[in-house]
């Protein structure tokens, strides 16, 4: 209100604005006219992070040893 200015948004022709507004004040000018600044969106946070799943463990049971009776290689003191 102390500076007398006027900040006008939407979709409306700005000279209609100033020839209206001259009838009631004889000084109107108008000072820029562009788009509206359109609020930001809100900033997403960055995911959080979750470990990966434990690698599973295989383990890789291996036959027992052939005895000494089966095994032609093998030397048996008694």
């Amino acid at each position: 209100m102390k500076e007398r200015k006027l900040t006008v948004t939407g979709d409306i022709d700005p000279v209609n604005v100033v020839s209206k507004l001259r009838k009631s004040f004889r000084r109107t000018e108008i000072v820029t006219v562009g788009p509206a600044t359109e609020p930001k969106p809100p900033e997403k946070k960055p995911n959080e992070y979750y470990p990966p799943p434990p690698m599973t463990t295989y383990y890789y049971a291996r036959p027992p040893p052939p005895s000494a009776e089966e095994d032609p290689n093998s030397c048996v003191i008694s």
